[in-house]
Order: structure tokens, then C-alpha cells, then sequence
């Protein structure tokens, strides 16, 4: 709060816990979309006769359309704002969701062009969301409270399987793959309608009070990125595309971004399947296991960003704040190679469930676009960034499942998925260097 809000006694309200908790859950919701094919997939490939590598391809669907919409995206963010944006992206993933739960009237090469072709469309409507996450805590939240207020959205990737692998995998056993994309398709409408009465820039929002904006304004949030100005998006030239895409510093995130992800889309695409095909569960018993290993990711994500926030107020440092929680992070998601060498699965699962801890404690990637992306920017920086990140989801279900199909094992995908923890500890220490906002030059 400023001396001239604490002189005057304005009540500092607390709007911005009820705006991360509302990105929290269509982060969560969106996620859980990302996956069903995972939970339904089993099911779904021996009832439509889909071998591995086709599955690896159906898998990898969502992620081209993701990169390919995440630059576009961010600039239409910029240009006209997060909220309308967000609200059409969420309705349209919604939508293609859905639409899914009817791919069962084809079988063959028919039935996987058409959940290729859907999930294509599920991945490019979803493509603006986590810029749009960035975007808005960057706007809503102080520096000091960021790295938390990011790790609360970004930790959602955990909780979705905590929340719906189980409800997903009730559903596969007790009605059929195809009521999987019925139930989310129709949980994401809800969730857009209470989406955009809710949520508004801080400039807009009717129950802010002058405390909490002159606080979050002090700390550093960006809240008026949302004004209606003649100008907003008008940094969108190439000139500065090329300075956000070529500094040495945001290089260096971006790569580390990619290979924490290699991690989140094994975990999002083959993770239920490995334990089906590799570890002797039922379709409704890996849905419930592959929620233990995500509450573990979901603490150590929201330990990470906690950690991280408390670092950055004894240190002043965002160098030491943003780096130390992903150094040990990583570190221990690095085990996940241990798996194949156990036998027992409740030892597999713990293993599991440590690796994705630590990956949730590392994962402060969107924190650190928060603190380093251009202001005038903010949207087409995150979208390269998720650009980055997201190529992981193309690359990891297709060599994982030519790894398997070639193998007959996930030996060598769990050693591939290991080896990216390693080379994202190397990233950020070896090419990031210090952590600080990017500013454009003016004249560009």
C-alpha cells in the first residue's frame, strides 16, 4: 500500500486471491482437456484400431495447433486484451472437447485423422491461455507475490489429473471412452460462463478498493495493461520481435522451457498408458495412480513458487529467487530414470511421484516471463515462449511412441525424458545468465 492509501485508511481488499484462484481453475479444466485422451485412449485405440505410433501422432495433435497459434495468439492479446480473448478461447476449446466424444463412428486411419483433426482444433483454441495467465498476474500481482501467483496457475497441470484422472477413468469404466469428452466438453462451457463475470483488468474490477490497486501498482503490476489505449499492440513490429526472440537471456528460458515440458507432456499424453501397457493396471486403476504422483507435482509447484517469492524478499535477487528452486527441482525430476530399474509399482509410483514434485518445484518458467518480458509486450513474449515450450509436446508422444513401438518397452522414454531435466538445469546456468526485465529501444 502507498503512505497516501495507509494516511487515509483505505481498506486494501483481496480481489487478486479470487483472480488467481479463478486462473487456477480454467488452468486446471484446461489441462484435464489436454488429457482425456490419455484416460479414454486405452479404451478408445482397441475399440478403433489404433496402433502406437498412431497414437503418438493423435497425442501430439493438440501441441502443433499450440505452436503454431501462441505468437498470433499473444499479439491479438496485446492488441485486445486478455479477458475477451480468454473467454472465446475457452469457449471454442470447450466446444472441440466435446465434439471428440464422436469419433467413435469411424474406426482406422478415418477414426485417427478425425481425433487428429479435433484435437488440432482443441490445441490452437487453448493457444492463448497461458498468455493470457501471464499476462493477467503480471497486471494483478506485485513482484513480490508473482513467482506464487504463478506457480499457483502453472501447478493446475498437477491438480487437473488429481481432480479428473480418477472421474475420468470412473467414466471410461463405467459408461464408455466417448462420455470422457462429453463430461469436459460441457464442465468448460460452465466454466466460461462464471469466467467472464469474474474476471476484469484491475482498472475495471468493481470490488477493488484504492488500497490494493496503490499496492499492487507500487510493487510493480502492471495494472493498467489492459487500458483501451490508440496505441495498445503497437510494440508488434519485427524489429522487436527479433530483440525478444534473439537475447541471449530469454534463449536461454526458452530452452528450458522446452525440456521442463518434455516432462509435463509425458506426463499429460503416455504416463496413464505406461502404467497400463507397461505396468499391469486397469484403465480405472491407473486413472486413480496417476493422481498420486500429480498431488506431488501440484505441492512442490505451489512449494516452488512460495519458495521462490521468499527467496526474492530475503535476497532482492530474481537471480537467485527464479534459479535455486529449479536447480533442486530438476534435479530430482532427473530419478524418473530410476523407474527401470524397479519392479514393485507402489516403488514406481513413489518414484514417479517424487520426480514430479521436484518438476513442479522448478516449474517458474511463467513466473520468469512475468518478471522479463517487455511491458509493452507481454503477450507476444509469453506466446514465444509457450511457442518454445510447446514443441516439446509435438516432439515427446511421437519419439516416445516410436520408442516403444520399436523397443516393446519405455526404457529408453523414460531415459529421453531424464536426459531434459539435465539440459534444463544447463540452460539457465550456462545461458540465462541474470534475470531482469527486457526493455525495447523506443525509436523501434
Amino acid at each position: 500500500m502507498t503512505t497516501q492509501a495507509a494516511a487515509v485508511g483505505i481498506k486494501r481488499t483481496r480481489v487478486r486471491y479470487l483472480i488467481i484462484f479463478l486462473l487456477f481453475v480454467i488452468t486446471t479444466i484446461n489441462y484435464a482437456d489436454r488429457a482425456t485422451f490419455s484416460i479414454a485412449g486405452p479404451s478408445a485405440s482397441k475399440e478403433l484400431g489404433l496402433d502406437p505410433v498412431a497414437m503418438g501422432y493423435i497425442l501430439s495433435a493438440f501441441a502443433w495447433a499450440y505452436v503454431l497459434g501462441q505468437i498470433p495468439s499473444g499479439a491479438l492479446l496485446d492488441r485486445f486484451g486478455s479477458k475477451r480473448i480468454y473467454t472465446a478461447a475457452l469457449v471454442l476449446w470447450s466446444l472441440f472437447t466435446l465434439l471428440q466424444g464422436f469419433a467413435g463412428i469411424f474406426t482406422g486411419l478415418a477414426a485417427a485423422v478425425a481425433l487428429f483433426a479435433m484435437r488440432f482444433m482443441v490445441g490452437l483454441a487453448e493457444s492463448p491461455s497461458f498468455p493470457a495467465n501471464a499476462r493477467i498476474v503480471a497486471a494483478w500481482f506485485p513482484g513480490s507475490e508473482r513467482g506464487t501467483a504463478s506457480a499457483i496457475f502453472n501447478s493446475a497441470q498437477y491438480f487437473a489429473l488429481v481432480a479428473f484422472a480418477p472421474l475420468m477413468g470412473w467414466l471410461v469404466h463405467t459408461f464408455d471412452w466417448h462420455s470422457v469428452f462429453f463430461v469436459m466438453g460441457g464442465v468448460g462451457l460452465v466454466a466460461a460462463a462464471i469466467f467472464v463475470r469474474l474476471v476484469h483488468a484491475p482498472t475495471d474490477h468493481p470490488k477493488i478498493s484504492q488500497g490494493e490497486f496503490d499496492y499492487i501498482e507500487a510493487g510493480g503490476g502492471l495494472v493498467r495493461m489492459e487500458d483501451k489505449t490508440a496505441d495498445r499492440g503497437a510494440a508488434f513490429t519485427w524489429q522487436n520481435v527479433r530483440k525478444v526472440l534473439t537475447t541471449r537471456m530469454l534463449l536461454g528460458v526458452y530452452l528450458g522451457q522446452y525440456c521442463i515440458n518434455v516432462l509435463t507432456y509425458f506426463f499429460v499424453t503416455w504416463f496413464p498408458i505406461y502404467l497400463v501397457k507397461e505396468r499391469g493396471l486397469s484403465i480405472l486403476e491407473a486413472g486413480f495412480t496417476a493422481a498420486a504422483p500429480a498431488l506431488c507435482g501440484f505441492v512442490g509447484g505451489l512449494l516452488g513458487g512460495i519458495i521462490s517469492d521468499a527467496l526474492l524478499k530475503k535476497t532482492g535477487s530474481l537471480t537467485i529467487a527464479r534459479k535455486t528452486p529449479l536447480l533442486v527441482g530438476m534435479l530430482l525430476a532427473s530419478l524418473i530414470i530410476v523407474c527401470n530399474y524397479v519392479e514393485q509399482q507402489w516403488l514406481v509410483v513413489l518414484i514417479m511421484a517424487v520426480a514430479f514434485f521436484g518438476k513442479g518445484v522448478a516449474s517458474l518458467g511463467w513466473a520468469v516471463v512475468a518478471d522479463t518480458s517487455p511491458k509493452e509486450m507481454a503477450g507476444v513474449t509469453g506466446g514465444i515462449f509457450n511457442t518454445f515450450g510447446n514443441i516439446a509436446g509435438i516432439v515427446t508422444p511421437i519419439v516416445i511412441g516410436y520408442i516403444v513401438q520399436g523397443t516393446g518397452s519405455f526404457d529408453g522414454a523414460l531415459i529421453f525424458v531424464g536426459a531434459h531435466c539435465i539440459i534444463t538445469i544447463l540452460a539457465y546456468f550456462l545461458i540465462v545468465g541474470k534475470i531482469e526485465r527486457l526493455k525495447l529501444d523506443p525509436a523501434a
